[in-house]
């Protein structure tokens, strides 16, 4: 059993190792961006975009400090200003699926699929969801209530400051993902050895089957699914050493993830801005399975076609 656990913490400091090399950086540096000039001509060069999908230029600000940054700095800055029910539930729609672009799709990346191609699925859904909610939906005219909270802006003057603060956020980002990641390497291990692992895949085989997947995947999708992207995709990449998942299967995983992941999270976070969040977890769920169907379907009949015409050829 010792042997057991210390396994789960070695398996634990890799992973832990392997995501915060990528998370530090990319925290760090975006956290010191939002202090400078760069985010607020970032921001003002998109804000006319945004009419396109039925929102005001000031929506611009809590997109691109979700999509760099996270959902609760972009919520900061939803509450910052005042917007119809319909606007927020677009804005929120689209950052459920499109939040923490550079650290979560720098993570996911690793498992082998393009960096761009994350980045562009997430955008991509979140840009049609909220054309199609702008053209289909005629309601939520009247002015959010945001409940109980409010803006919390930190404001600093110096450099050092800043910098300070941007190592202080890289490290707390670092230090929360240990802190879920050593115990569910550990639980995964004690799973795995105990065979409890494969009676979970088993249970969660129909659904896997149904999206194109083999069962070995399963724990890496519920993994994803209840606790977020960047873990779920370093459990992902453990899962490819450990059970042999194939490329295949963990490419399909991963476009399941990237439109659908920390759904709890993602869904209860947007309670207080006075929208309807049912939705958004429908929406998400049913477009992260269309969407791994469609492309599980595509990948099938391409790998039928190659068998074909390798059985001509010879």
């Amino acid at each position: 059993m010792n042997n057991t656990f210390g396994r789960g913490l070695k398996q634990g400091l890799s992973v832990t190792w392997m995501l915060g090399k990528i998370m530090f950086p990319v925290t760090l540096i975006v956290t010191i961006l939002q202090y400078t000039p760069i985010l607020p001509w970032f921001i003002k060069l998109i804000a006319p975009v945004m009419q396109l999908i039925g929102l005001p230029g000031e929506a611009a600000m809590p997109l691109v400090l979700g999509n760099f940054i996270n959902l609760y700095a972009a919520i900061g800055a939803i509450v910052s200003f005042e917007f119809t029910v319909k606007e927020v539930f677009i804005m929120a729609m689209m950052l459920s699926f499109s939040h923490n672009l550079l650290v979560e799709s720098a993570v996911a990346s690793r498992v082998g699929v393009s960096w761009w191609l994350i980045i562009g699925v997430r955008v991509g859904l979140a840009l049609i969801s909220a054309i199609l909610i702008n053209l289909f939906w005629n309601g939520g005219s009247e002015q959010a209530q945001y409940g109980l909270i409010s803006a919390n802006e930190v404001v600093l003057t110096s450099w050092g400051d800043i910098i300070l603060n941007g190592l202080t956020t890289a490290l707390f980002a670092i230090l929360q993902i240990a802190i879920i990641i050593f115990p569910l390497m550990i639980a995964t291990q004690y799973f795995r050895e105990k065979g409890w692992l494969e009676k979970l895949s088993k249970a969660f085989a129909p659904f896997t089957r149904f999206l194109g997947m083999k069962e070995n995947t399963s724990f890496t999708l519920v993994t994803g699914l209840t606790i977020g992207l960047a873990i779920g995709a370093g459990v992902m990449i453990q899962a490819v050493r450990e059970d042999n998942v194939s490329h295949k299967d963990m490419v399909l995983a991963l476009i399941f993830l990237v439109s659908c992941h920390a759904v709890v999270e993602d869904t209860v976070v947007f309670i207080p801005l006075g929208i309807p969040v049912w939705p958004l977890l429908v929406i998400r769920i049913f477009a992260a399975v269309i969407l791994t169907m469609v492309v599980a379907f595509i990948w099938n009949r391409m790998e039928n076609r190659r068998r074909r015409e390798l059985r001509y050829e010879h």
